[in-house]
């Protein structure tokens, strides 16, 4: 507050709210958390991912601007909250101070100007910034525009520092507050910013896509009678004695490219890789292979950035790189169909595959993870079990109908739901009866209590990949010629077991195996060694298979034709 010492006042420390959105909890459940730097304003989380944080976000922004404009707007005998923060809002490389801390450059520092409010918002979406600051600073520092600039009189300052107390100086946090920027867009001109029955929203609106608009609940300035001095035109502020027009300026990957990074050669590719990647995001259509290059020469620059920098965390960009290579030609491959053998002759028929070998994978871990759950050793509920987990698989609960449980279990299908909802494997809003006779317009919301999000993990895949599983299992299950042969639990789960543990071209088991271990199939489809030839009999008979042979303790055959789409590509 301003203190009245004869006919002088005592400046006061520019105001900053920090607004910042994190990840909350374990990063699979997609739940983040909003946190403001003010102690009054109570951090809230949000379920619904970081679309429903940053809406939140931008209308907590809004909320603390309509305050400001209440209490007066921006302060005149304020000092910039940029230069108490040692101006790290906008200057890219501090040094070492003489008592150890971080100082700017000589001669980075360039404070002038009337006080301004600004409102800052990251490119990424995760930190808003309001501050009230120098419109030097507030000129060099990208992404930040004005909202308000203080009269030029300081006979008001009193009268606006009282009604400031309804924005505490308490809010203010500006330790370790140091982002990097990459926009260099101009900041609006000083009429705009001056403007006093301009709303706060429209002042705001060129901010990033991730803050999204600011709403104009900030209502209009009303410093109408004031003038205020002109704020200068944003720069990005560049280290003593170096012309950034030489040196072209790039970003990859939320990382700046140094300007003084050598070889050059290597500047130059960082540059260029980024400026494809953006405008890779602007195709109106995806191109695979094109991605996987780009991913390509990403991974082998990052690698030798990181040789000549020293920097760990550059060799962990290059190898998501390389995974990110490996999974997009995959993605790839099963868009556009694989030969029969796996390989590129062009006389062998193309099968598009319902599943990438990544998802393939996981299909088996849930395959396992239904046997070594099930409340009951039958077929019936192994089966049963294996379906509602994929259901519930990301949230521990789903939507079923009794259609899709009929369809699964026939007549069974009363009587095994009502064994696991009495075992307290799953639970039900209503009766069984009820459940049963549910419809697809008006499904029943089942639960999972060993699936709920507050329980360990069993899956690390995401809802893509669990609809892919779930449409694979089901087109497994209701196979029509298996549906045609009145097939039961037991022969529907060795259909599942054998498409998931199949090879490109059909056959059963690894290569290196030949064939499935007949002591592990029947473990898994609840049945005797002898009575999976019979069930293996029965996938011959309803073209599921080619042949079957199980001596010598193996299950071999073959998927025929028609399912190789299913194949669990070992």
């Amino acid at each position: 507050m301003v203190v009245e010492a004869g006919t002088q006042q005592e400046r006061v420390a520019g105001r900053v709210w920090t607004v910042r959105l994190d990840p909350h909890g374990r990063p699979s459940a997609g739940s983040v958390r909003l946190s403001c730097s003010r102690a009054v304003c109570a951090d809230q989380r949000f379920p619904g991912g970081a679309g429903a944080g940053r809406r939140a976000a931008v209308e907590h922004i809004n909320l603390h601007l309509a305050r400001i404009h209440a209490g007066g707007g921006p302060r005149g005998e304020a000092w910039c909250a940029c230069r108490a923060a040692d101006c790290v809002w906008h200057t890219p490389a501090p040094v070492a101070g003489p008592r150890g801390g971080a100082r700017p450059l000589p001669g980075a520092v360039r404070c002038g100007g009337p006080v301004v409010l600004t409102v800052y918002a990251d490119r990424a979406g995760r930190l808003w910034r309001i501050a009230e600051m120098c419109a030097r600073c507030a000129a060099a520092t990208p992404d930040c525009r004005v909202l308000d600039t203080a009269p030029a009189g300081s006979g008001q300052a009193a009268a606006k520092s009282a009604a400031a107390e309804r924005e505490p100086a308490d809010g203010m946090n500006t330790d370790g507050v140091a982002a990097v920027f990459s926009d260099h867009g101009p900041s609006p001109a000083a009429g705009a910013s001056a403007s006093a029955a301009g709303t706060l929203s429209s002042a705001a609106g060129t901010l990033s896509s991730a803050a999204g608009t600011l709403s104009s609940a900030a209502g209009t300035s009303s410093s109408a009678a004031a003038t205020p001095a002109s704020v200068p035109r944003a720069r990005a502020a560049s280290p003593a004695g170096t012309s950034r027009a030489k040196k072209p300026w790039g970003k990859i990957a939320q990382r700046i490219v140094p300007y003084d990074l050598e070889p050059d050669v290597l500047r130059v590719e960082l540059i260029e890789l980024g400026d494809a990647f953006r405008a890779y995001q602007q195709r109106a259509e995806p191109d695979l292979v094109l991605l996987a290059e780009l991913h390509e020469r990403k991974a082998r620059a990052f690698r030798l950035w990181a040789d000549v920098s020293g920097d760990s965390s550059l060799h962990h960009e290059a190898q998501r790189a390389e995974a990110a290579v490996q999974t997009t030609l995959e993605m790839h491959a099963n868009r556009g169909g694989r030969p029969v053998g796996d390989t590129a002759d062009g006389d062998r028929p193309v099968v598009e595959r319902l599943l990438t070998r990544h998802q393939a994978e996981h299909a088996r871990a849930v395959l396992d993870h239904a046997a070594a759950h099930a409340p009951h050793p039958d077929a019936e509920a192994r089966l049963a079990v294996f379906m509602l987990t994929l259901r519930a698989a990301r949230a521990g609960t789903a939507n079923v109908t009794g259609q899709d449980l009929t369809g699964w279990l026939q007549d069974d299908a009363e009587r095994v739901l009502q064994r696991l909802l009495a075992a307290d494997w799953l639970r039900l809003p209503s009766t069984v009866a009820e459940v049963m006779a549910s419809r697809p317009e008006d499904p029943a919301a089942i639960t999972v209590p060993a699936l709920l999000p507050e329980q360990p993990r069993p899956f690390d895949f995401g809802k893509t990949t669990r609809a892919r599983i779930s449409g694979w299992a089901q087109k497994v299950v209701g196979d029509r010629k298996i549906r045609k042969r009145k097939a039961g639990a037991a022969t529907r789960l060795l259909a599942l077991y054998t498409a998931a543990h199949s090879r490109p071209d059909g056959h059963l088991g690894r290569l290196e195996d030949g064939g499935l271990h007949l002591d592990r199939v029947a473990a898994f489809c609840t049945l005797t060694p002898e009575e999976v030839a019979e069930h293996a009999e029965l996938l011959v008979a309803a073209d599921w298979l080619t042949e079957t042979d199980t001596a010598r303790g193996g299950l071999r055959g073959q998927l025929t034709e028609r399912v190789l789409p299913l194949s669990g590509l070992l």
